[in-house]
């Protein structure tokens, strides 16, 4: 299975800056992917279309095999208006691109295991 790992640090430095990590991104960083995805549904709730916390929560998903999960997220990112996010690089991302990328690894993470 391909790895989620570019939407994910892509994604969570994309992020704005807020107080602590509530874009999940140093959990997943750190490879602790429960603590990364408890932030993230908590930050869902408040703010359930914010696309960084739906691209890095789609991240957790692929990274812990689930896949559709995943999809479905990366999916409702493109489904709403494309947003740019700031890299640390100093380069604009779109949520957009970040989520076609998504979906592309998740697809031959699902070609690949058949």
């Amino acid at each position: 299975m391909r790895s989620f790992l570019i939407p994910v640090i892509l994604a969570g430095l994309a992020s704005p800056a807020f107080a602590g990590d509530r874009t999940g991104y140093q959990a997943i960083a750190t490879g602790d992917l429960r603590a990364a995805e408890a932030t993230l549904n908590a930050e869902r709730r408040i703010f359930p279309d914010r696309p960084e916390l739906m691209l890095n929560l789609a991240a957790v998903y692929g990274r812990t095999g689930r896949v559709e999960a995943a999809r479905a997220l990366y999916t409702a990112v493109l489904e709403r208006p494309d947003v740019s996010m700031l890299m640390p690089s100093g380069e604009a991302a779109s949520s957009h691109a970040l989520a076609t990328r998504g979906l592309g690894q998740s697809a031959s993470a699902v070609l690949a295991t058949r």
